[in-house]
């Protein structure tokens, strides 16, 4: 069971929209579709539920070809699009039925989704009343309302404030140990790093790095320490020739340039008897990866 994309491209007109890329999602999980804006993020979404037609290529879902009756799929897009002047019951139960659900089951699943979000007070209320935040939970659950194997979100947390986006990671949690397929596009990079083992980030079209996430990440040198002392510590750290990257209330990250560093900074600290709570040295983030490869692109 799973999704393979090959070799897919689509134009629109001269322009390449996608250029041959190629991943496969062979276990339940998260996989992370990366890109700048117009980098073919979305069309390659639109191609893999086959809402879009692609050029050249196959995109298989459990070894056959992809088209939107035999893949159950779960969408939700970047752009938000709840009916504002409809009640939240009504369209979820809208949306259930053009999934194929009965009427009982499809208000078995509104009745635990909207007690799931925390949203059960607003059932039956017309969806402007709602803040965006809970529009966003309305429209997320439109896009699992109905078990779906493949389930593609397109910033998920877009509009959410911190409580809410904390019980979202939890249930795309319990999503995955219910054996969930999921491709997640987003441009927090905190949130991918969190949640995707394998990443594809895509430049103008074209594939510029893809693969495992931890691997990746493994093949690039330690490039900076996270230092977080009781006292100010910049004369020392400038003292040793080492650039800080950014000091918030003794939170120091800093530059390594060799591998000699952390050692050099660590027994000067020690010297100096300033209180260490944390001395970390750091790959570099996967937001860090996307500006070098989409900067080199």
């Amino acid at each position: 069971m799973g999704l393979k994309v090959e070799n897919v491209t689509k134009k629109f007109e001269d322009k390449v929209a996608v250029d041959s890329i190629s991943f496969e999602i062979d276990k339940p999980g998260v996989f992370g579709l990366l890109g700048t804006n117009g980098a073919g993020k979305t069309t390659t979404i639109r191609m893999m539920l086959g809402i879009l037609k692609k050029d050249q290529g196959k995109i298989d879902w459990n070894g056959k070809e992809v088209t939107r009756k035999n893949v159950n799929f779960g969408y939700l897009p970047e752009e938000r699009g709840v009916y504002p002047k409809t009640k939240v019951y009504d369209q979820l139960m809208y949306f259930a039925n053009l999934k194929g659900m009965s009427k009982k089951n499809a208000d078995t699943s509104i009745d635990y989704w909207l007690k799931k979000l925390n949203i059960e007070e607003y059932k039956f209320k017309v969806a402007e009343k709602l803040s965006k935040g809970n529009q966003q939970k309305i429209q997320f659950i439109t896009a699992i309302i109905h078990n779906p194997d493949l389930i593609i979100l397109d910033e998920p947390f877009s509009g959410l404030d911190p409580v809410n986006t904390e019980m979202l990671k939890n249930i795309i949690l319990e999503l995955i140990e219910k054996g969930k397929y999921i491709v997640m596009s987003s441009h927090q990079m905190v949130s991918i790093e969190e949640f995707c083992t394998d990443v594809l980030i895509l430049n103008k079209g074209k594939t510029v790095l893809k693969g495992n996430l931890k691997e990746i990440k493994n093949s690039y040198p330690s490039n900076n320490m996270e230092v977080i002392t009781k006292e100010d510590i910049t004369k020392i750290v400038e003292n040793l020739g080492l650039k800080i990257k950014s000091n918030v209330d003794n939170k120091y990250e800093i530059l390594i340039k060799s591998e000699d560093e952390p050692d050099r900074l660590y027994k000067e600290l020690a010297v100096k008897g300033v209180k260490v709570i944390k001395f970390e040295v750091k790959k570099p983030s996967l937001h860090e990866i996307f500006i070098e490869k989409v900067g080199e692109a």
